[in-house]
């Protein structure tokens, strides 16, 4: 059924230094601004915003679950209207990457009552890469509040990350939301390409040396 060893106690040394170890998550950590995209369903159908960015990644110290080792970023994004104060877009979670698997997993919560796991597979020197939630899995789900299952029920996220060759990096999200009222499913498109403004700070156990 698997490849899980029988042992589900025992836990690796693994690296004090997250940074080195993130495959192909090294590129991300730092602190990024950009103007990006929207495009989301209003009562008049489609509506297209522009939107300002700034995404904040710094280093975790590894975590284990017994045998399995991942190392991780702690992200931040505060997304606001061009020339707003007030918040548009919030989103707090991790990026992890299991060297043993080459598995990548996004967490995300939304201060709009929702949650979910993202998940795909990379090699360690990748410079892009596909994350994807999926309504129904155990695994890789979505959770939303009531209202939102009622009204903008979502069936899927995909999320494309690409880092380019002048060290700027861009992704595309699909979030495919089904309207029951409308009866159709729409793709909320988000897309954005950030520039790196600052480094990442040491996680607490690298900081330590």
């Amino acid at each position: 059924m698997s490849d899980f060893p029988t042992d589900i106690f025992t836990e690796p040394d693994g690296d004090n230094d997250t940074l080195a170890n993130l495959g192909p998550l090294r590129a991300l950590a730092g602190i990024w601004e950009g103007t990006g995209e929207d495009t989301h369903p209003d009562v008049s159908g489609t509506e297209t915003e522009p939107y300002v960015e700034r995404y904040e990644l710094q280093p975790i110290d590894r975590q284990t679950n017994g045998p399995q080792l991942y190392y991780g970023l702690r992200y931040h994004t505060h997304i606001t209207r061009p020339g707003e104060v007030e918040t548009f877009h919030d989103q707090v979670g991790y990026w992890l990457w299991e060297p043993a698997t080459g598995a990548i997993v996004l967490t995300l919560s939304l201060p709009r009552g929702q949650a979910a796991m993202l998940m795909g597979k990379a090699a360690k020197d990748a410079k892009s890469f596909r994350v994807e939630a999926v309504r129904g899995e155990t695994t890789n789900g979505i959770i939303s509040n009531p209202f939102l299952e009622y009204a903008f029920r979502t069936m899927r996220c995909t999320v494309d990350v690409t880092i380019h060759d002048d060290g700027s990096g861009s992704y595309a999200q699909d979030t495919e939301l089904l309207l029951p009222k409308a009866g159709n499913v729409f793709h909320h498109i988000d897309k954005n390409r950030l520039k790196k403004l600052g480094e990442p700070t040491p996680n607490p156990l690298a900081a330590q040396k």
